[in-house]
């Protein structure tokens, strides 16, 4: 990936789109998640997340997206062709189901990749293994409507370009504990998944 294979520090960039829906969502979530990454791997982080539209010049300069929220997202014809070519060329895009989002998200994915279709990735797939190690695949982190976790991907030949995780809503567990109050062990499952999916990323 392109920053990463510079030698320069890893970032990571929250898409801030539109149509109405809390791209903004889970504040807390990323800074966590971006300090457990810190003090647990021996990854070059940079320490604050970055915020940018899809038409920012310098969304090249990061290799990894997120992507959450819980409403409408929509992304303009302009915004298609320039995440469409940015995940053909090298990028990675991590969007976390936060519940409310995921009719709109396969439809603006749809936008982008009308032929392809998403993979529900198996238990042995290597980004449950990448770093920790989750035999039952991706975790359940908030119960929503009490549908299993499924960790879903979108690929470029043999690259995966795009992995969601819906209906585990990872983001809640990166958060901060008094946000949702989950156990420690929740917390924790979530943080690692995290970290699985940035290294997969970084090193697939």
């Amino acid at each position: 990936m392109f920053a990463f294979a510079q030698g320069q520090a890893f970032s990571i960039a929250r898409i801030h789109y539109s149509g109405g829906g809390d791209w903004y969502s889970d504040p807390s979530s990323l800074p966590n998640l971006i300090s457990y990454i810190e003090k647990n791997t021996s990854i070059i982080i940079e320490p604050n997340e970055y915020q940018l539209k899809l038409t920012n010049p310098d969304l090249n300069n990061h290799s990894f997206l997120y992507l959450t929220g819980h409403g409408n997202i929509r992304f303009a014809d302009d915004e298609i062709i320039i995440l469409r070519d940015y995940l053909i060329n090298g990028g990675f895009l991590h969007a976390d189901d936060n519940y409310g989002m995921d009719e709109s998200f396969r439809r603006e994915m749809k936008r982008i990749f009308p032929s392809k279709e998403w993979v529900e990735l198996p238990h042995n797939h290597e980004i449950f293994n990448s770093f920790y190690n989750f035999p039952d695949g991706l975790p359940k982190i908030h119960e929503h409507d009490g549908k299993p976790a499924q960790g879903l991907g979108l690929f470029e030949q043999r690259r995966l370009i795009v992995f969601y995780s819906y209906e585990s809503d990872l983001g809640d567990g990166w958060e901060d504990e008094a946000v949702h109050n989950n156990p420690t062990e929740i917390r924790q499952l979530a943080l690692k998944m995290g970290v699985n999916i940035i290294w997969f990323a970084l090193t697939q």
